[in-house]
């Protein structure tokens, strides 16, 4: 299972680096802006379907185990706390972009 924390990291930028020594960027894959945010609402959205359907376990009698469920609905939870508050600082930042003077 992929962590939410960990999916929403992003790769190494490359670009000119100056010493000796330098060479190309390791061998981590990089990542469009766009594909990172649509693969964390992936995430997120997974992580809640899961938790629902570990509720709904709960709710008919197929499972008795409560720490799991309760595991899971915190953990999507807190998943989509964290996806709002990127959310939350994206529209910020395109609000002091759009006030700047060109």
């Amino acid at each position: 299972m992929v962590d939410p924390i960990q999916a929403m990291q992003v790769g190494r930028v490359s670009g000119p680096v100056s010493g000796a020594g330098a060479g190309p960027a390791s061998a981590v894959p990089a990542t469009d802006f766009k594909r990172l945010l649509l693969d964390s609402l992936d995430e997120v959205n997974r992580l809640q379907q899961e938790a629902d359907a570990g509720v709904q376990r709960l709710a008919t009698g197929e499972t008795q185990n409560v720490a799991e469920v309760l595991a899971a609905v915190n953990k999507a939870g807190i998943a989509f706390d964290l996806l709002m508050q990127v959310r939350n600082k994206l529209l910020e930042a395109y609000e002091q972009v759009q006030q700047m003077r060109v």
